[in-house]
């Protein structure tokens, strides 16, 4: 079974990101690929991070212990005017390879139009650099995402089409959550020279 830490990037209080990384964190325990205590959800609406650099880092020491912990991520990254909401930027700005390196991220871009696919790609070409963390070659995009993954019943083909996308990724989340373990335990993190990415 693997620790799993979510991370729900959208700096609103009860946003759509936290109600997709309640989703996902679900449909792991149900899946069995983990437990409720052994998933963590860090929401940067509910404990947001201060701007760093910051003398009073906030949550950050208890989002250092439940990430350190963690086999396996899941990044929520919505989509703000074709960026990547400034709260999860701020959060790989904290991250360091101590807690991210060599684990798994599936990251999950969130619209609430059409779009999605930028918060992806932004982070895919700048969120890994120093925290070492390794995104999978698949991800999600959760498009009108207020009309699908709500608490009830099914509500129509998209939202049938992304449970069952996001069932498929998660999968592959926990293979290379397993399989990472290893390659992690034998990697020596300690070599100062090589500190911080290219």
């Amino acid at each position: 079974m693997l620790n799993i830490a979510l991370i729900a990037g959208s700096s609103r209080q009860q946003s759509q990101s936290a109600k997709v990384a309640r989703y996902l964190r679900q449909r792991l325990i149900e899946l069995g690929m983990t437990a409720e205590e052994h998933s963590s959800l860090i929401d940067l609406g509910e404990r947001g991070l201060p701007l760093w650099p910051a003398e009073n880092k906030g949550p950050w020491v208890d989002y250092q212990q439940q990430l350190a912990s963690a086999d396996a991520l899941v990044v929520i990254a919505p989509e703000w005017n074709g960026m990547a909401c400034p709260a999860v930027k701020n959060f790989f700005l904290y991250a360091s390879k101590a807690e991210l390196a060599h684990k798994p991220a599936l990251l999950v871009g969130v619209s609430s139009g059409i779009g999605g696919a930028y918060p992806i790609s932004e982070l895919r070409a700048s969120g890994y650099k120093n925290c070492r963390i390794a995104y999978l070659p698949e991800h999600l995009i959760v498009r009108q995402v207020e009309s699908v993954l709500n608490d009830t019943e099914v509500s129509g083909e998209d939202d049938r089409r992304i449970r069952a996308r996001a069932d498929y990724a998660l999968d592959i989340l926990g293979k290379y959550g397993e399989a990472l373990k290893p390659v992690r335990a034998s990697i020596d993190m300690g070599h100062s020279a090589f500190a911080n990415g290219m």
